[in-house]
């Protein structure tokens, strides 16, 4: 079994300045995952997340704070964030901590992410894609990559993940645009 979640976020490079941090950057992004799985989708439910859990937060993991990050933190944090990085590093620690079984069937899909379009209506519209690999058995995501579908297509990012997984002996389903010949 590989490392934890907490010594697996540890390696994601902090990249904010010295001066003034008042919480690791660790924290912030195990708050961030437990918060999403818990249902949190803004900034302030994360705070809210936070404050909720601080007790048993900071007994399980001995944190000195007074209390956890603001909404204000968050929204720094993750806009500033590399999320290629998170993803990466996320996906490792998956990948070493659960075991895929024979048979299992695995899912990959990719899907717009709304609000990112930019020149809408034109042949230069532009909106950031994600493609996400789901194990069925655990329910989880085994892997996720984001695009721009000026860059890249889904065609090509489900290929490199493909190749980049190394799974044997799993059932795959994708959507029909994945049914071409020449690909």
């Amino acid at each position: 079994m590989g490392t934890n979640l907490i010594q697996s976020l540890q390696e994601i490079r902090d990249f904010r300045a010295a001066q003034g941090r008042r919480y690791p950057l660790w924290l912030i992004l195990l708050l961030v995952i437990m918060g999403t799985i818990s249902g949190c989708r803004s900034y302030y439910a994360l705070e809210d997340f936070g404050a909720r859990h601080y007790g048993a937060v900071s007994e399980q993991l001995g944190l000195t704070v007074t209390r956890l990050p603001s909404d204000t933190t968050f929204r720094r944090i993750l806009q500033k964030l590399d999320f290629q990085a998170l993803a990466q590093q996320f996906g490792q620690w998956v990948n070493s901590t659960f075991d895929t079984e024979p048979g299992e069937w695995v899912a990959m899909d990719g899907k717009s992410i709304r609000g990112t379009v930019t020149e809408p209506g034109t042949a230069y519209q532009n909106f950031v894609n994600m493609v996400s690999v789901y194990r069925h058995n655990q329910g989880i995501v085994l892997a996720s990559q984001q695009f721009e579908s000026k860059h890249n297509s889904e065609l090509k990012v489900v290929q490199t993940m493909l190749e980049a997984l190394q799974l044997e002996e799993v059932v795959f389903t994708l959507d029909a645009l994945h049914c071409q010949k020449k690909y």
